[in-house]
């Protein structure tokens, strides 16, 4: 057994201002006896209840990391070499989980595992390395797989659906893939991630893929459908949820057309434009738009008639009350986790791999989601028109 713990030593340590824990703290040579004294007696209950003849046979020494600090273990082993000690393994280098959910915590807010490192250094006095680090953050990995695949409520009244890009190493270079994120509202308004999808570029065909896997983990219904305006977007939705109305991002729309107007008449055509979007009724809008037609129409021709080609989707919030019209008329809600994304991401220039990425944004999204205790604003009063402009729709699930 090690050398027993010296109170009245330690006493005097903490009175010249030693540290409790940490690298050499105060605490350490007591953990280590501690411990070393629970293993001797795991060997003796063991070579007690062996039915083949055994006995002590030497020691073996590793370091041990915990969360005051590290030391060295002098651990007895057994002739036979059938012990398997309960407390720490013959293969494990750590004494409890406290550190592992510090290494997860770190990552889990976009540190580098550089600064991981020190971070850990300063609060253990221990020294981890970067596979240490990664093989921590690893753990994530089969927790993404299995929320990936876990089943989903039967019917949401709007999903959002957008999608941001990262630079992944794959065959020796770095290029561009496309995060798929879905935001659903339950029925009780609280927001709910449905999926995080990763492939080579945003596509109608790809998110198509996504849908018919939303359908198979339980999605049946969806009323509202809120993205941007990818080309064959709405048709892909179409036919997996042929009912679902499709809103096309008001913002994006915005955004997109003042690409193609000169900066000198951005104000001025920004002026003419507010009328179209804001308006209180439908048939108001589409006046403005034929009066912003006829000012700037020779000028910007593929502007207008982008808005025309996409009026259908754009217009369809008009069709509903104040409450439900915030909700539905930006994919802002969604992009606000892209937002918490890039925040997290803002310190990597790349990935390594899928995995790097996916691992990270699923740990955002662990801490987003820790917020999101109450349902969105208004809620009880949008979900009443919902169940009315959609009669029968939610008669299921609103026990009707």
């Amino acid at each position: 057994m090690s050398e027993s713990f010296d109170f009245n030593k330690a006493l005097k340590d903490l009175q010249s201002g030693q540290d409790l824990t940490g690298k050499d703290g105060v605490l350490m040579p007591l953990i280590k006896q501690l411990t070393e004294a629970a293993i001797n007696a795991e060997l003796e209950h063991h070579i007690a209840n062996s039915e083949e003849p055994n006995r002590r046979n030497g020691k073996g020494s590793k370091t041990v990391k915990t969360s005051s600090g590290s030391f060295e273990l002098n651990a007895s082993r057994d002739r036979a070499g059938t012990f398997e000690p309960q407390l720490i393994k013959k293969n494990q280098t750590q004494l409890t989980p406290e550190i592992d959910r510090k290494v997860l915590s770190l990552f889990s807010h976009g540190m580098s595992y550089r600064d991981t490192k020190h971070h850990i250094h300063d609060m253990y006095g221990i020294d981890i390395s970067t596979g240490t680090i990664t093989a921590i953050t690893d753990q994530l990995i089969p927790e993404l797989k299995e929320w990936q695949q876990r089943p989903l409520e039967s019917h949401y009244p709007i999903v959002w659906m957008d999608a941001v890009h990262y630079k992944v190493r794959e065959d020796g270079r770095y290029i561009s893939k496309a995060i798929y994120t879905l935001l659903g509202l339950t029925i009780d308004g609280q927001k709910e991630i449905l999926g995080l999808y990763l492939s080579e570029n945003e596509s109608a065909s790809y998110w198509l893929s996504v849908l018919t896997e939303l359908q198979n983990r339980g999605v049946q219904d969806i009323l509202i459908a809120c993205i941007d305006g990818l080309s064959g977007f709405p048709e892909a939705i179409a036919s997996i949820y042929p009912k679902t109305e499709i809103q096309l991002c008001i913002i994006h729309q915005i955004r997109n057309s003042m690409r193609y107007v000169g900066s000198k008449n951005q104000k001025s055509f920004m002026k003419d434009l507010k009328p179209v979007y804001q308006a209180s009724t439908k048939e108001s809008a589409e006046n403005a738009l034929d009066r912003l037609e006829e000012k700037w129409g020779d000028m910007y021709p593929i502007v207008i008639k982008s808005w025309r080609r996409k009026w259908e989707n754009l217009s369809v919030y008009f069709k509903y009350p104040e409450a439900i019209r915030r909700i539905i008329y930006t994919t802002n809600a969604v992009e606000a986790i892209h937002r918490q994304f890039r925040k997290l991401t803002k310190t990597k220039g790349a990935f390594p791999n899928e995995n790097s990425l996916l691992k990270l944004l699923y740990a955002g999204i662990l801490n987003a989601t820790e917020k999101w205790t109450m349902p969105i604003q208004n809620w009880t009063q949008a979900l009443s028109q919902l169940d009315i402009y959609f009669e029968g729709r939610l008669d299921k699930v609103l026990d009707l």
